[in-house]
């Protein structure tokens, strides 16, 4: 294999440059020319393809987003955008792949490799950390910590002033963020997309809390959750009790941004490492990830079909802590 192209697609997340530079590093010590793709299947179909060099991933390595772009490609989905694609891929010689991305980005880099002779290997990034294959995924540490330094100064004057906080952190199909988020603030009741969590059980751990003089309490929302966001179950709460001196606190695309943690650079060197090994090696219609910190590989197919579920011991262990 004498070239190999890398791109970033949908959501970013800190730490896929960090990636980057592992996959072109690795690249370069194995004799392989790199090209990066600007934003995701939509500069594959258009053509912005330019070759990388160890200089081109310099100091790149604590930045956040992507230096590649990101965007999402409803052209792709066709045969006729894949088609397209893949011609430019030949044009410039591309011999393999390395996706950066989530289920999306899994999915059409499956379709297309089976489509056409180039290999595709992905490597799982997105904060949401809901890609199975793998025990985590780049940006969900980044992303926790973020929501946790926030949710601390809001704890400091949620204390000064007694008051029930409802905040919101990202999440729209995955509890991950809200769960590992919720624990570590040490929250008083987290609600999840996963969870069947009711107005009603607040309410009771509410008026617990309230009866062993606890003068503040802290409510983690993931934006998924059936009952709605922060901001819907907070009026539902304050229609039930009026007396709660209650505000909402919606951390949104924070989480996103920011220089990746030291996990998160790790987690990421390692696997733009082991995705050129794999295309190396001829592996091809797979996911890289680390399970039990080891590389592990699962074919997208599967990694597409099943879902990263929440630690129910975690879940079980939240609610017992929430007392």
């Amino acid at each position: 294999m004498k070239r190999i192209a890398i791109f970033t697609s949908g959501g970013d997340a800190p730490g896929m440059n960090a990636a980057i530079r592992a996959a072109v590093r690795t690249a370069k010590y194995y004799g392989i020319e790199t090209y990066g793709i600007q934003n995701g299947y939509e500069g594959m179909i258009d053509g912005r393809i330019k070759k990388l060099t160890t200089g081109s991933v310099g100091n790149i390595l604590q930045r956040g987003g992507t230096i590649l772009k990101t965007a999402r490609s409803e052209e792709f989905r066709t045969k006729e955008g894949r088609q397209k694609a893949f011609e430019n891929l030949k044009e410039h010689a591309i011999e393999g792949c390395v996706a950066i991305g989530g289920n999306g980005t899994y999915t059409g880099a499956h379709v297309f490799s089976q489509e056409h002779d180039i290999p595709f290997i992905g490597i799982p990034g997105t904060i949401d950390n809901d890609i199975y294959g793998t025990n985590f995924s780049i940006g969900f540490d980044t992303a926790i910590n973020t929501a946790i330094e926030a949710i601390d100064k809001i704890r400091d004057t949620a204390d000064s002033h007694n008051r029930l906080f409802f905040i919101e952190v990202m999440g729209r199909h995955s509890g991950y963020i809200a769960l590992y988020t919720g624990i570590g603030s040490g929250a008083g009741n987290i609600f999840l997309p996963e969870a069947d969590n009711s107005i009603e059980h607040l309410m009771e751990q509410l008026e617990k809390a309230a009866k062993r003089n606890k003068l503040f309490n802290l409510v983690v929302v993931a934006e998924g959750n059936k009952n709605g966001g922060a901001m819907e179950i907070a009026e539902k709460v304050n229609a039930i009790n009026p007396n709660y001196d209650s505000r909402v606190t919606i951390i949104g695309h924070l989480q996103r941004g920011g220089s990746p943690t030291c996990n998160d650079r790790v987690l990421a060197t390692r696997l733009g490492n082991s995705a050129v090994e794999a295309l190396r090696d001829g592996k091809n219609d797979l996911a890289v990830g680390i399970i039990d910190n080891k590389i592990q590989f699962t074919p997208f197919k599967e990694a597409i079909s099943k879902e990263n579920a929440l630690n129910e011991d975690l879940i079980r262990m939240a609610e017992i802590l929430a007392l």
